[in-house]
This record gives structure tokens, C-alpha cells and sequence, in this order.
């Protein structure tokens, strides 16, 4: 028989899980919403129930795999106690605050890893972590920024080519329709590959406390309550970094935000695939970043792109940091 005490504890936290979850959908609001409410397609009240929308629907489209690899890939099953998954959450939350407070688009998938990372460590050293999973972490923070950027240029390059002697007017026409659909789909790999983060972390805390039982898996419940709680959290949207992505990075036209959320997306849908936890934060950067330069270098402004960037080495440790304290203090009431 379980525990009630147990029980109890497990669900505060699951509800901080999810909470989490809320923020995530949130914070990247932004990242789903810029372009398409920069180049004026949509007000910002409908494009974030558009992509919230999506962020749901997502659940019907993509395999479990992120989820595992965030849920048995990071970190020792055997460490993540209710203490370090609470520790951790807190981590990720306090610095996704933080940096929304502050307009940067850092990564909640990298703060969600760096807080377990710094819980972790602090509980158990770093033999708790899964060097191999951590590794394909790290190396996507670099890669999937510039796969975005290097699809986002070529998609940009391959339509100026095409409809060199079309009309702007034309083009601008056609593009606020074609941006409907490529921000369906960036919405789409948004919510298939951010919820399953989430639905990872509650179903390791599920597993190591005995209620999974011998075999680690994604319950429905929890594949389900975690999409609705991003899509809740993108219907909330933070509009301070819808200014920093979608405004101050370059500027955008129709054309060009259907260039940057197809490379976006295209980026997004063979990570999540392919199992692969990436920052969708920095995966739409990167693609705004490279329709921005096929106009010319200096489209980009450079000094938002830096601010952005720092705000990306820092996510991890930061998070980790605040992770560690965390847990230090419930330590104390053990």
C-alpha cells in the first residue's frame, strides 16, 4: 500500500512540475509568437491562441523519445528524489523569471537541465550524471542554432531567387497566408519537443519512488496535463520577449517570418524525432538570425545577439546554482 504522506509530497511537486511547464509555455510564448506578430499577420491576443492551439495538438504527433532521454538520459534515476526533483524545478523556474523580468529568450530547456544537473551534483556528486546524455545536450546548444540559422538562410536565399520579379506587393500578400502554416508548424515542434521535457521529469519522480512500477515509461495522465499546461502558459505569452525576438534581432517581413518558423520548425521536428532535448529558444534565434543576413551582416543587430547568447552560457550554471542552494536548504529539514 502507498504511503498518503508520500503521495501527497509526489503530487506538490508533480503541481510544481507542471507549474514549470506553465512558465515554459510562457516564456517561449515569445519564440512561437514574434515573427508572425512582428510582420502584423496576427494581433498578439490571436497569435498566442494559435499557438497555444498547436502546442496542444502536438501530443498527437510526436513519439515519446525526448521524454525518455530527459527522464533517463541526465541524470542517475536512482539520485532523482523527490528533494532533487523539487530542487531542480525551482532552479529552472527562478531563472526563467529572472530572464523573462529581463526580456532575454534564454533557454527553459536548459535551465530544466541545469537545475537537476546542480541538484543533483549537490546530493550526490557528479557521478549522478549521465555524461553521454549531457554531451548531446551541450553540443546542440551549438548545433541547432546554427542548423536554424543555415535553413533559415537558404529557405530566404531559395524564395528571393523564385520570386525575384514578382511584385512585393504580391509577395507580402501571399507570405501573411503561407506564415499562418509555418507558424502552425513551429507551435507544433514547440509543444512536441518542450511539453515531453516536463512529462520526463514527472515520470522519473513517479518511477524512482516505486509508483511506475519495475519499468520506466510516460503515463497518459501525464502526457496529456503536461501539453495542456504549455498551452495554457503560451495563451498567457510574454510580451517582453516578443519585442527582444521579433523586433530587435531584425527586421521582419512576411516573407521572412515564414522563412525563419519554417527553418525553426523544420530544426525543431527532426530533434524531437530523433529524441533530441534542444532549446527551441535558441533553434528560432538562430533562424531569424540567418534571414537576417541574407540581406546584408549588419540586418542583424549584433549587440541583442550578444546579450541573447551570454544569457545562453549562463542558463545552465545559473540554474544549477540556484538548484543547489535549493536543495541544500531542504537538506536542512530532512
Amino acid at each position: 500500500m502507498l504511503d498518503p504522506n508520500s503521495l501527497i509530497i509526489i503530487s506538490l511537486v508533480v503541481i510544481v512540475a507542471l507549474s514549470f511547464d506553465f512558465i515554459n509555455g510562457f516564456h517561449d510564448a515569445a519564440n512561437s509568437v514574434a515573427t508572425v506578430v512582428s510582420t502584423r499577420v496576427l494581433s498578439p491576443r490571436i497569435a498566442v491562441a494559435w499557438a497555444a492551439f498547436f502546442n496542444f495538438a502536438a501530443l498527437f504527433v510526436f513519439n515519446l523519445k525526448v521524454a525518455t532521454t530527459i527522464g533517463k538520459g541526465v541524470v542517475d534515476p536512482a539520485v532523482m528524489t523527490i528533494g532533487v526533483v523539487f530542487a531542480g524545478l525551482m532552479g529552472a523556474i527562478i531563472w526563467d523569471l529572472l530572464t523573462w523580468w529581463w526580456g532575454l529568450p534564454s533557454s527553459s530547456s536548459h535551465a530544466l537541465v541545469g537545475g537537476f544537473v546542480g541538484a543533483a551534483v549537490t546530493k550526490a556528486g557528479f557521478g549522478s550524471l549521465i555524461s553521454a546524455g549531457l554531451i548531446k545536450i551541450c553540443v546542440f546548444i551549438i548545433v541547432s542554432p546554427l542548423v536554424g540559422m543555415a535553413i533559415g538562410y537558404l529557405v530566404m536565399t531559395l524564395i528571393n531567387l523564385f520570386f525575384q520579379s514578382a511584385a512585393p506587393s504580391r509577395i507580402d500578400k501571399h507570405f501573411r497566408r503561407l506564415q499562418l502554416l509555418s507558424a502552425s508548424l513551429y507551435s507544433l515542434g514547440h509543444g512536441g519537443n518542450d511539453a515531453q521535457k516536463t512529462m520526463g521529469i514527472i515520470s522519473v519522480l513517479l518511477f524512482s519512488s516505486g509508483h511506475l512500477g519495475g519499468k520506466f515509461y510516460v503515463p497518459i495522465w501525464v502526457i496529456v496535463t503536461c501539453h495542456l499546461a504549455i498551452a495554457m502558459g503560451t495563451m498567457f505569452g510574454g510580451w517582453r520577449i516578443v519585442k527582444t525576438m521579433g523586433m530587435k534581432v531584425t527586421k521582419l517581413q512576411p516573407v521572412g517570418g515564414f522563412a525563419a518558423e519554417t527553418a525553426a520548425a523544420t530544426t525543431l521536428f527532426m530533434a524531437t524525432f530523433g529524441g533530441i532535448p534542444v532549446s527551441t529558444t535558441h533553434t528560432i534565434t538562430g533562424s531569424i538570425m540567418g534571414v537576417g543576413a541574407t540581406k546584408r551582416l549588419t540586418a542583424v543587430r549584433w549587440g541583442i545577439v550578444n546579450s541573447i547568447v551570454l544569457a545562453w552560457i549562463f542558463t545552465i550554471p545559473a540554474s544549477a546554482l540556484v538548484a543547489g542552494a535549493f536543495y541544500l536548504f531542504i537538506s536542512f529539514f530532512n
